[in-house]
C-alpha cells in the first residue's frame, strides 16, 4: 500500500519545540517507498483495546480485506507487525490524560497505536494541518476525503496540490451511483433549499464515509469546540465512535481521534502560517468553513464561521451527519431542552416513506397474528439513543432494497410508558432491537447480533423469509 512518508526525528516533538523543530525542519515533499516502522520510544503509555482485537499492521504483501472500502493503499509497504492488544482502556480517562497535550502529541500516538489502520479525514479546508502534524511525526500516515460529486473547482486543485505537496495519494470516497441518480431524479438538483440538506448530505457523504471507516479501526478528524457551540463544544480529544462501525463491526469497533479539539481557529492558522502549508484558494475569499459549492458561502464580518455552511437553516446545529454522535439529546431548536420527566426532546429517527410507523395497537395487532399476508422487520427503538441513531443510516437504506420485494419494515417507538410493554411482549433488553416476525409464525425472532451494517440485517431477513 503506498503511504504517504517523511523523514523526521524518531521521537514525538512536543509543542513547546515546534517553534525550533519548524524553523529547522525544511519542508520536502517526499517519496512514496516502503518503508518499516523505526524503533522509537512510546509516548503515552496506555494498554488499549481498540475494538476488541486491537491495530495490526499487515506485512509486506499481505491481502487486505477491506475489499471496496477504503481503498488500501498501505497495506503493501509496511514490514513490521504489530502485535494484537488484549487490554481495555477507559476512553473518559484517556481523553482528560490528553487535555494539556500538543496536537501534535496526540497524533503521534494515535498513529503509534493503530499504525495502517487509521486514517485521517481530509476536507479540503483547514484540516490540511492534520496532514502537516502527521507528516512531523515521522510515521506512515493514511488520508482520506469525501467527494460529494459538488464541491467548488478550487478545492479539487487544492486536493491535487496537498497530493504534490506531500508526496501523499489521497484514497478518495464517492456516493453511489444510483442512489444520487434517484434523488436528483426525484427532488431535483436543489431539494436541500427547501426540506432541509440532511437528505443529499446522506447520500452523499454519510454513506460512503460509512464505507470508509467500515475498512478501519480509527481516524482522525479536525473537529473543534470553537467551530460550532451548539455541537461541537464538548468534543472529546479521544472516544469510542457513537455512530459509526470500525473493520470488526458492532459497538466499540471504531475510535474517534479530535487533536485539534481544545485549539482554536487562531491556533491553526497561526501554525498553517509557521509550517508555510498549502491552504484551500476559498479561504482567501471570505470562506471558512468549506463544504460543497451550493451549501457553502463566504462569511461577514463577525459572524461564526460554521454560519457560512447550509446558511439557510439553524445556525445552532449546523452537522451534515458524519459527525451526528455531536449532537447529544439536542431537540429541534438545538439548544437541548428536557421534557420535565427528564426525556430528552429530540427529532424522530427512521423517517422515510418505506417504514411504517407502528402505535400500540398496531404493535399488537402484528404480534397476535399467526397468518401474516407479509413477513415484517420492525426495530424497537428510541431517538435520543445514540447506537439508534448510529444505525438510522442503514435501517432506511435496507427499508429502501426492501420495498416492494415482500417485507414490510416498520419501526416502534419503546420508550417512555411503552417501555414495560415493550420488555415484556417484545423482548426488548437495550435500544435498539430488531425483529423479525416471519409470515406464517407468531413468534418474532430477535436478531442476535450487535452488527447493524445493511448487508448483516439483510442476512437476517433473506435467512428468515
Amino acid at each position: 500500500m503506498a503511504l504517504a512518508v517523511s523523514s523526521s526525528s524518531s521521537s514525538a516533538i512536543s509543542a513547546s519545540n515546534l517553534q525550533h523543530f519548524a524553523a529547522s525542519f525544511e519542508v520536502k515533499a517526499p517519496r512514496i517507498v516502503s518503508v518499516q516502522l523505526l524503533n522509537r520510544p512510546r509516548g503515552l503509555s496506555y494498554g488499549v483495546d481498540y475494538s476488541r482485537k486491537g491495530c495490526s499492521v499487515k506485512p509486506i504483501n499481505v491481502k487486505s480485506k477491506r475489499n471496496d472500502l477504503i481503498v488500501p493503499l498501505s497495506a503493501n509497504t509496511l514490514g513490521a507487525e504489530v502485535e494484537e492488544k488484549a487490554e481495555t482502556v477507559d476512553y473518559d480517562g484517556l481523553a482528560k490524560d490528553f487535555e494539556n497535550a500538543s496536537p501534535l502529541e496526540i497524533m503521534d500516538t494515535a498513529l503509534e497505536r493503530f499504525g495502517n489502520d487509521i486514517a485521517i479525514a481530509f476536507s479540503g479546508a483547514e484540516d490540511v494541518a492534520l496532514i502537516e502534524y502527521a507528516r512531523l511525526t515521522g510515521r506512515p500516515f493514511r488520508v482520506f476525503s469525501l467527494d460529494t460529486g459538488r464541491l467548488n473547482s478550487e478545492t479539487y486543485k487544492f486536493f491535487d496540490t496537498v497530493e504534490k505537496h506531500y508526496g501523499i495519494h489521497i484514497e478518495y470516497m464517492f456516493p453511489d451511483a444510483v442512489e444520487v441518480q434517484g434523488l436528483v431524479r426525484n427532488k431535483g438538483l436543489f431539494s436541500f433549499y427547501e426540506d432541509g440538506h440532511q437528505e443529499c448530505c446522506r447520500v452523499r457523504k454519510v454513506r460512503p464515509l460509512r464505507r470508509a471507516l467500515k475498512g478501519l479501526r480509527a481516524w482522525i478528524t479536525g473537529q473543534r469546540k470553537d467551530q460550532s457551540p451548539g455541537t461541537r463544544s464538548e468534543i472529546p480529544i479521544v472516544e469510542v465512535d457513537p455512530i459509526f462501525e470500525g473493520l470488526d463491526g458492532g459497538i466499540g469497533s471504531l475510535i474517534k481521534w479530535n487533536p485539534v479539539a481544545n485549539f482554536d481557529s487562531k491556533y491553526i492558522w497561526n501554525f498553517l502560517r509557521t509550517m508555510n502549508v498549502p491552504v484551500n484558494s476559498l479561504h482567501s475569499q471570505g470562506y471558512v468553513s468549506i463544504g460543497c459549492d451550493p451549501c457553502t458561502r463566504p462569511i461577514l464580518p463577525g459572524q461564526h464561521e460554521r454560519e457560512g455552511r447550509w446558511w439557510w437553516e439553524d445556525s445552532k446545529a449546523k452537522e451534515c451527519g458524519l459527525h451526528k454522535g455531536n449532537l447529544k439529546h439536542l431537540n429541534g431548536n438545538g439548544n437541548g431542552a428536557l421534557h420535565v420527566n427528564a426525556t430528552p426532546q429530540v427529532n424522530d429517527i427512521f423517517v422515510s416513506e418505506n417504514l411504517v410507523n407502528l402505535n400500540r395497537i398496531g404493535i399488537e395487532n402484528l404480534a397476535r397474528l399467526e397468518n401474516r399476508k407479509e413477513p415484517w422487520l420492525v426495530v424497537v427503538y428510541t431517538p435520543w439513543c445514540q447506537f439508534c441513531q448510529a444505525m438510522e443510516g442503514s435501517y432506511v437504506e435496507l427499508a429502501e432494497k426492501l420495498a416492494g420485494n415482500g417485507v414490510k419494515v416498520g419501526k416502534f417507538r419503546g420508550d417512555g410508558e411503552q417501555k414495560e410493554f415493550a420488555k415484556q411482549e417484545l423482548q426488548l433488553g437495550s435500544f435498539p432491537t430488531v425483529l423479525f416476525f416471519p409470515k406464517h409464525s407468531s413468534k418474532a425472532v430477535k436478531y442476535p447480533s450487535e452488527k447493524r451494517d445493511v448487508d448483516s440485517l439483510m442476512a437476517f431477513v433473506n435467512a428468515l423469509r
